[in-house]
């Protein structure tokens, strides 16, 4: 790719984000079709935002199918461009928009590459912190990758380092962050993917609260109250013992995902468990025997992508 703005023809706008405006371009040269990330630089003394360079260094580290490709950047004026490929439509719309293309088939391959995905991610000890529906992109090809790499950090298997709590949209934010947890790894991308794969086979959030303390309330509501066997360690997290909920026992998960059949259930628990330590790697459960099925529909786990 060229630093230059003048090799790019601009031909739509496909939305606004945080940091800035993106827009569908041609790169003339090649007539590769780019998405351009502009983001403004509100301040040159502060340089450019760290979750910016957060994304840039996640892009420039992650080279997989499954991941968004960064081509290039260049300066313009008081902006910092991003060239990324681009992305026709979007997991979320599919989801909310386009149901009737969400067919079992297709939910099984789009889980198979967000696995892997999650899979390569955590292989490079890279937690994205963020992933849902809005965030996984699909090109013309069918192919499924993560995107929006803000909030990725890098991350110590000793889990040495404390973190930020503020992370992760809300219906997708593991219950140990909406505890307020400082120190965490990987695992609250796992309890993304658990809520991301419920989401495509019911076509509906999970859980879907409207404020922290209503997630927080929803989650405990479904799985019960956490007890030290099942969540070893949550009454020690910082924001435990600012509010209390009354004692609930757990929906039956046929209850919470009906018309599954147990194979894809198991699944899904396996990624929402309280206890991080016994949720299942994106690596066990990309490689797994068949564990997702629907009574029409083969298993995702042994989809191939």
């Amino acid at each position: 790719m060229d630093k230059d703005v003048s090799n790019y023809s601009v031909v739509g706008r496909i939305g606004e984000g945080a940091h800035g405006l993106v827009f569908k371009a041609r790169h003339l040269p090649t007539g590769r079709e780019v998405a351009l990330k502009k983001i403004l630089i509100k301040n040159l003394d502060d340089g450019i935002p760290v979750n910016v360079m957060r994304e840039i260094k996640a892009l420039q580290l992650l080279r997989c199918k499954y991941v968004i490709k960064l081509h290039d950047m260049f300066p313009r004026g008081m902006s910092l461009v991003l060239v990324l490929e681009y992305m026709c439509s979007g997991l979320w719309d599919m989801l909310h928009h386009n149901q009737s293309e969400m067919t079992l088939p297709r939910v099984k391959t789009y889980a198979q590459m967000l696995l892997k995905g999650t899979r390569y991610m955590h292989a490079h000890y890279v937690m994205h912190r963020d992933l849902k529906p809005a965030n996984l992109l699909i090109n013309h090809e069918g192919i499924l990758k993560i995107a929006d790499l803000g909030l990725a950090r890098l991350y110590w298997p000793d889990g040495g380092r404390p973190y930020s709590h503020q992370v992760a949209t809300r219906w997708y934010r593991a219950p140990e962050l909406l505890y307020g947890a400082r120190y965490y790894c990987e695992k609250v991308d796992l309890w993304a993917v658990g809520c991301i794969i419920a989401e495509m086979i019911t076509k509906k959030p999970i859980f879907a609260g409207e404020s922290d303390i209503e997630q927080l309330a929803i989650v405990l509501q479904h799985l019960g109250t956490p007890t030290e066997e099942s969540w070893p360690g949550h009454a020690d997290l910082p924001d435990f013992h600012k509010i209390t909920f009354p004692p609930s026992d757990p929906t039956p998960w046929p209850e919470l995902l009906p018309g599954l059949e147990p194979d894809a259930v198991e699944l899904v628990k396996s990624f929402l468990c309280y206890d991080a330590d016994k949720r299942i790697s994106a690596k066990e459960a990309s490689t797994a025997a068949p564990v997702v099925s629907h009574p029409t529909s083969a298993s995702i786990a042994s989809g191939h992508a």
